[in-house]
């Protein structure tokens, strides 16, 4: 069984017991996080795609931990200038385990 959900201005495909990294969420490692816009549900053999969400179908999570990705350098430099700018910033994300699917 999967299903494609929305969270953080970006859509996911997600399957029982996977493990996951969503821009990050107010909550506390430890605690179950509850996503109701879930855009399509199914499985091998049927699919049911929402218009624009499927109705009365959750996906349950639980918060492993929050974190922060691999550090994006960000470089620009005008050439014959004597110009350039470097910057950088480590991405704050959450980790979840999608524990289960539900449908209505």
């Amino acid at each position: 069984m999967f299903a494609i959900i929305r969270t953080g201005g970006k859509q996911y495909r997600v399957t029982p017991n996977m493990v996951l990294k969503v821009e990050k969420l107010d909550v506390e490692a430890g605690n179950i996080v509850t996503f109701n816009e879930i855009l399509s549900i199914g499985n091998e053999s049927t699919c049911t795609i929402g218009g624009p969400l499927v109705k009365g179908a959750n996906v349950k999570a639980t918060v492993i931990a929050q974190d922060r990705l691999k550090k994006i350098i960000i470089f620009k430099k005008r050439r014959r200038q004597n110009s350039r700018r470097k910057n950088g910033h480590r991405q704050p994300v959450t980790v979840l385990r999608i524990t289960e699917i539900n449908v209505a």
